[in-house]
């Protein structure tokens, strides 16, 4: 039978909405919104009794990853969970995320961004993923106290277990994984005072020629760099190993299996449990429902944290000297995302005018926001100086 969730209270940050498919017969009453579901917090209390802590399921009505990361970021500054777990499900129209402290010129393919797909920086660490509306993204929130990713990533083991008999791994990186190999889902985290936030991917059904292409690194350019690295896996979509598996029967098996389980023993207490709970609640991310929302989605959106905020690194480029003259490489520092220094390296026996070695060059790349294209602009001055060079990677004269 259908359960119909639904409730609206005075506070616009807590009006939510659902209906959802339910697998029993039993009906049970939502409660009301508690009161600790204001922005402020207490302290919390690790021993506290688990029976006085209720759970939420809340699904984002939004597809647009800027505005899914600031409501994100507004529940984990101001939401208190001390007695009330949320999980966030929410899904993306198509784009590459990268982790807080990656360098996206090494992760993402800028001509593919340019056909639609959005890039942006989360606020948590880890690699880089691609989303679309085949991939789910679950936050789970928490007090600090509380945090337990493990023990999170069990939940989803097990939704996918008791609902579709699959039988998946937890590896060392926390990743969930089909026989040993298949990634199916990442994971990854931000822990701060007295919030706390583990989110994961799930892979439905996504276009995986996209994911693949967004995914391709620049390689035409070396970086030195400490920026976090991703590492590739072989992936799968749960549609792929059981056509049964659907967006909208993950969301709402995963949901269930949540409700079911205990917040701090993990204790599977069925609908028993469930009945005791706040249920599925969509919720409409606005700066209506959520004061302040807005802004925090522009500073998601902003140049200034989406590149401005990469690691300081030195990206080179190298090219083939005419006549078997070896290679010279131009080399550019940028931090903050701006171009600084620009080293021109001459190899042994080669002259640019009378300048050999590694030469410090004064050009107008200086100050301005990198990207590859900045090599060009640097290119075509040391072509006028009467160095002629190939791209080491075409092999085609300039």
């Amino acid at each position: 039978m259908a359960l119909v969730f639904y409730h609206s209270v005075a506070t616009k940050c807590c009006k939510f909405g659902s209906l959802l498919k339910r697998q029993k017969s039993r009906t049970f009453t939502v409660m009301k919104p508690p009161s600790n579901m204001k922005s402020t917090f207490t302290k919390v209390n690790s021993s506290i009794n688990e029976e006085k802590i209720i759970k939420s399921v809340f699904i984002s009505q939004s597809h647009d990853i800027f505005t899914n990361l600031a409501l994100e970021d507004w529940m984990y500054r101001n939401f208190d969970f001390t007695q009330h777990h949320v999980m966030l499900l929410w899904r993306n129209s198509p784009c590459v995320v990268i982790g807080r402290h990656q360098n996206p010129w090494m992760e993402a393919n800028f001509i593919e961004s340019e056909n639609g797909i959005q890039l942006a920086r989360r606020n948590s660490g880890g690699g880089t993923v691609y989303h679309d509306e085949g991939n789910l993204n679950i936050t789970f929130f928490a007090p600090r106290e509380r945090y337990n990713r493990k023990q999170n990533l069990e939940i989803l083991a097990k939704t996918l277990e008791r609902g579709w008999d699959l039988h998946s791994e937890i590896n060392k990186k926390e990743d969930i994984v089909l026989d040993s190999t298949f990634k199916i889902s990442g994971t990854a985290s931000k822990l701060g005072r007295p919030n706390s936030y583990h989110h994961c991917t799930v892979l439905v059904d996504v276009n995986k020629e996209q994911l693949v292409r967004a995914l391709d690194k620049n390689k035409g350019l070396q970086f030195k760099t400490t920026a976090t690295q991703s590492v590739p896996s072989p992936t799968l979509n749960l549609s792929e190993v059981n056509s049964n598996i659907t967006m909208d029967g993950l969301m709402a098996a995963v949901g269930w299996e949540y409700l079911r389980t205990s917040a701090v023993t993990q204790k599977d207490l069925g609908w028993e449990l469930v009945s005791k709970q706040r249920g599925f609640q969509m919720i409409n991310p606005t700066d209506e429902w959520f004061p302040g929302l807005d802004k925090i989605r522009s500073e998601f959106y902003s140049w200034e944290w989406r590149y401005g905020k990469t690691p300081k690194f030195v990206a080179t480029k190298q090219y083939n000297l005419d006549n078997d003259l070896g290679q010279l490489s131009v080399s550019v520092e940028v931090e903050g995302g701006i171009v600084g220094g620009v080293v021109l390296s001459i190899p042994p026996g080669v002259a640019w005018g009378r300048l050999t070695g590694d030469i410090d060059l004064v050009t107008t790349a200086r100050d301005q926001k990198f990207t590859p294209e900045v090599f060009d602009l640097i290119q075509a001055a040391i072509k006028q100086q009467g160095v002629s060079f190939q791209s080491a990677r075409q092999e085609m004269a300039l």
